[in-house]
């Protein structure tokens, strides 16, 4: 494995190249798709298909420090095309698809959003995306210097001519221009499209980060990831696709789309490779477990899987209880599920759980936690289950702090504050915001937790708390309460504060799906959700009942609270949907 050392005046790139050296023909990217046998990239053969579409990109125009957004689906040339990005020491951006059911005004509307902040340069994508992102290529208003179609020149990669390796050749003499402490890579903050803030990594910060990571998951020669997770999401980028090329190890790459589909993907092809480490927010652990058949797996085993971490949103114990016990027959061991606490303004990961090793669990006292104490209570009917995120790589520091700022001791409940040495240095062209989050060279995460035992548990948003008669209340544990009800579409619920001018205070509202229509039916369903909330001493005030595919995701694929409290509100005169 090539992580043994760290070279602070090393590129991305360089490593690359080094694998392709020293493995050739090992394979490095594996694209899997099911309508067709999984296409697999070597280290040797990525890197050269890489420099044909440089040539390519060199003759279009692109320059070393310019942002291309590359918006493309789940396609094999992907690969050899992001990275040639790089080798032009041109800043690669990775953006969502749009999803057929988005209107393409909404659409258009995010990648404007996304200019005001990442100053994208060009664009890189489908033919068949090309009426809709022209008006905002030909805005008067726009920084896009033009729009590539790179799928379109496959022939001219197949058919290279010696004009092409004379032009290789003066890219790989223009790379010694090219500074570890140069940009990387542009990636977005989670958020809904056109509002996620654009963290920009250099070089250095991205391996170096790789480094640390690796020694926290002990990652080993043969490792083997495999991944769903969307590239414009720090944990699909960074944990399954940077971290490995870098460390001459196989990623394994799923259709997103397809794993939606059909949930048992992952598991179909962690046994079909022989997969060893995989990435998932909390919500696949639930989706997994409920929506797989046995008759899918037949002569399965998942004994090869040595870490599942999950990372992204809060850590439920109940998913990991459910997915055990519904995989374990295939082998799938307890103590592969792991943790981790991270985000992109750190490159990734910012604590990790010990591999094999049961991930630390508290049982809490609910109410105590909502006036910001931990006091341990084994009463199942007033406690939370707190899972811990593990402790700090190296390389990284936390500190729990008040609202005051005032650094809180172990035990309490306060914002997140995390320094890095893999850490942004601002949001780009965004410097109001940089001032809300950076200070003192401490990023504050926006995210409440407490440290215990020298590990970190995180509970919830500071901005999604909801402040009832001075306690915190957090939407986590509501929305876990109503998502467990029948008729109610696991995972799709939201709960936020509203305010309620009869009494002057904010109360607890709920938006949750179902595909329950009959007007009796859902009265008692809408009761069924009060009632939970009073199980966990809760009052839930008012429940907005939607269809399913209603609630708006973030980038993370979880439902936007924000989003959708504003969504809600705004129709609730016209929809007669509240009790």
């Amino acid at each position: 494995m090539n992580l043994t050392t760290f070279n602070e005046n090393e590129l991305l790139i360089d490593r690359w190249y080094r694998n392709a050296g020293l493995y050739p023909d090992k394979d490095a990217i594996v694209h899997w798709s099911v309508d067709g046998t999984p296409f697999r990239w070597t280290f040797s053969s990525l890197i050269s298909t890489a420099e044909k579409f440089a040539v390519i990109l060199k003759k279009h125009s692109i320059k070393k420090g310019e942002v291309c957004a590359i918006i493309i689906r789940h396609n094999k040339y992907f690969h050899p095309i992001y990275f040639a990005v790089s080798l032009l020491g041109a800043i690669p951006a990775v953006l969502a698809y749009p999803n057929p059911r988005l209107h393409p005004d909404k659409f258009r509307q995010g990648i404007r959003g996304m200019l005001q902040r990442s100053g994208l340069d060009w664009i890189l994508t489908e033919k068949d995306l090309e009426s809709i992102l022209l008006p905002v290529a030909d805005d008067r208003k726009s920084t896009i210097k033009g729009m590539f179609f790179p799928l379109e020149w496959i022939d001219n990669i197949i058919n290279f001519n010696e004009t092409g390796i004379k032009i290789i050749n003066e890219i790989n003499r223009e790379r010694a221009a090219i500074q570890s402490t140069d940009p990387a890579l542009l990636q977005h903050s989670s958020g809904t499209t056109g509002l996620q803030k654009p963290v920009v990594l250099s070089h250095k910060e991205v391996l170096l980060h790789i480094f640390n990571y690796s020694k926290a998951i002990k990652l080993n020669e043969n490792d083997k990831v495999v991944s769903w997770l969307p590239l414009y999401h720090d944990m699909g980028l960074i944990a399954a696709y940077h971290l490995p090329v870098a460390a001459g190890i196989t990623t394994v790459q799923i259709n997103t789309f397809e794993w939606v589909i059909a949930p048992g993907l992952l598991l179909d092809i962690i046994n079909a490779e022989k997969g060893t480490l995989s990435w998932v927010p909390n919500f696949a652990f639930n989706m997994m477990a409920e929506k797989i058949h046995d008759d899918e797996f037949e002569d399965i085993s998942l004994s090869s899987l040595r870490m599942l971490i999950n990372c992204s949103e809060p850590v439920r114990d109940e998913s990991h209880q459910k997915f055990y016990n519904r995989l374990k027959k295939y082998g799938f061991k307890f103590n592969s599920i792991a943790t981790c606490y991270a985000m992109a303004e750190t490159t990734f990961a910012v604590t990790q759980s010990e591999p094999d090793k049961e991930v630390t669990k508290v049982s809490v006292d609910r109410s105590e936690l909502a006036k910001g104490n931990m006091v341990i209570s084994d009463n199942l009917n007033i406690s939370r289950i707190c899972v811990s995120s593990g402790k700090t790589i190296d390389g990284c520091q936390i500190k729990i702090v008040s609202d005051e700022g005032k650094i809180l001791p172990e035990g309490k409940v306060g914002e997140i504050a995390v320094k890095s040495v893999s850490m942004f240095d601002g949001y780009r062209n965004y410097s109001e915001k940089t001032k809300e989050v950076l200070k003192g060279g401490w990023y504050y995460s926006g995210d409440y937790g407490f440290k215990w035992n020298d590990e970190f548990f995180v509970v919830g948003r500071k901005n999604d708390i909801i402040i009832i008669a001075g306690n915190n209340i957090y939407p986590e544990d509501i929305e876990d309460a109503v998502s467990n009800i029948e008729d109610i579409i696991p995972g799709r619920v939201v709960a936020f504060g509203e305010y309620e001018p009869y009494i002057g205070s904010e109360v607890i509202s709920v938006i949750a799906e179902t595909k329950i229509v009959g007007e009796e039916e859902l009265k008692k369903l809408r009761l069924k959700i009060k009632k939970a909330g009073m199980q966990i001493d809760v009052t839930i005030s008012k429940v907005y009942l939607v269809s399913p595919r209603w609630l708006i995701k973030s980038s993370a694929g979880k439902p936007s609270r924000k989003t959708n409290k504003e969504r809600i509100l705004n129709l609730k005169e016209s929809l007669n949907l509240e009790v």
